[in-house]
């Protein structure tokens, strides 16, 4: 979910990463992903931003692409959702681009 408490705290995200998804080394793996991931999402929104990212168990086995392409996607929803412009504003294409790399 998402949603922007009040008054002007820093952004947090958090994460559910059950054992359903994999070892802990797959868990954590999975985890890393996604905290760059949300880095993103706290980069364009640095105040006010509070959300969750649950991880199902495809996530496991899932490329750095499509995870990046879901958790965008699933962005998008929620930032429509919520009324405000579909746009990727302030992403740092470089960040995105060194991690296709790997």
């Amino acid at each position: 979910g998402l949603s922007r408490p009040e008054g002007s705290s820093p952004s947090i995200a958090g994460f559910v990463v059950s054992k359903a998804v994999g070892n802990a080394v797959v868990r954590n793996r999975v985890k890393r992903r996604l905290r760059e991931l949300a880095a993103e999402s706290v980069r364009e929104n640095p105040n006010g931003l509070a959300f969750v990212v649950r991880a199902l168990p495809a996530s496991a086995d899932a490329t750095w692409d499509d995870l990046a392409r879901d958790y965008r996607s699933a962005r998008r929803s929620l930032r429509k959702k919520l009324g405000e412009p579909d746009v990727e504003e302030g992403r740092d294409p470089s960040i995105v681009g060194a991690r296709d790399e790997q």
